[in-house]
Parts: C-alpha cells; structure tokens; sequence
C-alpha cells in the first residue's frame, strides 16, 4: 500500500507498506537514489510490517531540498511517526545505513534494533576508499572503457542511466548475472539527484572528521547487527572502526554476496536478520 508522508517542512515523501508484525522501516543507499528495497521487504514480510520509503528529492518523493543529514534524520523519523508507531527496528543499506545510525545516536528510546547493511563505518579517514576505487575497476572487467567513456562526459538520460547500470554491477560478486541484476536495479529509472548526493556526502565526510561520532556510538544502547556481504568492492574492514565503537553487537558476514547481499544470498540474508529480531535471540521490544 503506497501512502505520503507529510514533514515538519511540507515537503511530501513516497512510502509503502507491506507484511505485518512489529514495525521495521527501510532506508535505502545513495545518497540521491529511490528506494531499491522491495526484494528485502518481501524477504521479511512474513516477520514484520515493513516500511520502505524514497529520501527526500528522490524517486516517487518531492524534489525539493535542503539535502542535509540532521534533515535526512528529521524525515526518517516524520516516517516513523507516521508510518511505524512509537518505537521501531530500522534496516539501512550504504548511505541508508549511516543515515539510520544517526538517527538511533538522535534518537535511541525510538529505535528498538538496528540492522546496518554493507555501510562504510566511521574510518575518519575513508582508508577503504582507495581500495573500493582498484576493486571498482577490477569488478568492472571488460565494461570498464565504456563506464569511462560515459563518466568522462556530460550523460543524456538514457547514458545516465547505462552508466549507473555498469557501475551498479560491480556490485555484485557473480560476473554471469551482475549486469542482470543491476538492470533491475535500474528498472523503474527514476534518476539520479546529483545535489543531494553531493550535498550529502560533503556533510558525511566533514561529521567523519571529528571524534564525536565514535564517542556517540560507544553509548549507544540499542541492539546492532552489522550485515556484511564478503565480496562487496567496499572492503569490509572499513567497518571495523564501528564495531569497535559499538563494542558488543552481532556482526555477520554472507559468504558469496557483494554490496546487496540480499540479491545474492537472499535465504542467508533472511535468516541473519530474523535471527536477530527474533525475541528469544536477542533481538529487543518484539
């Protein structure tokens, strides 16, 4: 069921909800894409009512800023609110993952658990970020001229979108079904906002600068699971510096499986995650 979440600001955001059971809401990756979690919430629809929702100026959503991460938190929890109840597990997925990591710091007696997929962690210096550049590359294989060939030039629609395409599939650990999969990544094409994920990320890299993030995750009390796919071109010892920070919180790592995990290894990917909502495992106001 397709509803409109309305913010403090009047800005209206596209959401849909699905399944039944204690309340999880989804927050896709980006910044500057549409929500591309409806495979995750049909996985889990047996197990909870789920709520996927597209960010501010993306996809279904209102193209309108300000692009900025308290502002991004502010609309998660106008989602919440409105969507989900009082207290509500929160999934997220890249950028989607840090968002909803800011928003349990923010917000903590609102979240009940915390499922952070294939982020970054909080290295201030982005170590990992070379190393996702050569493994980018490598992925890439023989699309590789053409993906430059696109980049190193103003796109039309339809090169933007086969841009985004041949990146995406670097994504995936399986050469045979890569692009496949990334063509339905890409399917509907709703485009690219380029303002939100510049805006954004500038602001993620600057709040990454400083120690307060890390202080802020070592006393945070909610349940974590950190879900890894083992062949994602983001190394994943970029995380590390979150675990440590979070000090005891699940972490499972899904062999076979690179940036969606879910794709991949979507059998594993389930049970990871219901494993640790469920109320006798761990998982917490269930």
């Amino acid at each position: 069921m397709s509803v409109t979440v309305r913010t403090d600001d009047d800005c209206l955001l596209w959401a849909e909800q699905t399944g039944s059971g204690p309340p999880l809401v989804l927050c896709h990756g980006g910044p500057g894409l549409w929500d591309h979690l409806g495979p995750v919430a049909r996985l889990l629809g047996e197990h909870a009512r789920v709520t996927r929702w597209d960010q501010r100026g993306c996809g279904r959503s209102q193209r309108r800023g300000p692009y900025a991460v308290a502002r991004s938190v502010a609309d998660l929890d106008a989602v919440r609110d409105q969507l989900a109840g009082p207290r509500t597990a929160l999934l997220g997925h890249s950028w989607g993952a840090h968002l909803a990591l800011r928003y349990a710091l923010d917000h903590p007696e609102r979240v009940s658990d915390l499922i952070y997929v294939s982020g970054t962690g909080i290295d201030a210096d982005r170590g990992w970020h070379p190393h996702y550049e050569r493994n980018l590359r490598t992925r890439l294989a023989h699309h590789r001229p053409r993906w430059e060939s696109l980049g190193s030039r103003d796109r039309t629609p339809e090169e933007e979108r086969e841009w985004a395409v041949l990146q995406w599939s670097a994504d995936f650990a399986d050469p045979d079904t890569a692009l496949r999969d990334a063509e339905r990544m890409a399917t509907p094409w709703l485009g690219l906002n380029r303002d939100c994920n510049r805006a954004v990320n500038a602001e993620v890299k600057r709040e990454l600068a400083g120690s307060e993030l890390a202080e802020r995750c070592r006393a945070l009390d909610v349940p974590v699971l950190i879900v890894d796919g083992a062949e994602d071109i983001r190394p994943r010892w970029g995380v590390d510096s979150l675990h440590r920070a979070l000090g005891t919180c699940r972490r499972v790592t899904i062999a076979g499986a690179g940036h969606l995990p879910w794709v991949e290894q979507p059998e594993e990917f389930r049970q990871a995650v219901t494993d640790f909502l469920a109320p006798e495992r761990g998982g917490r106001g269930r």
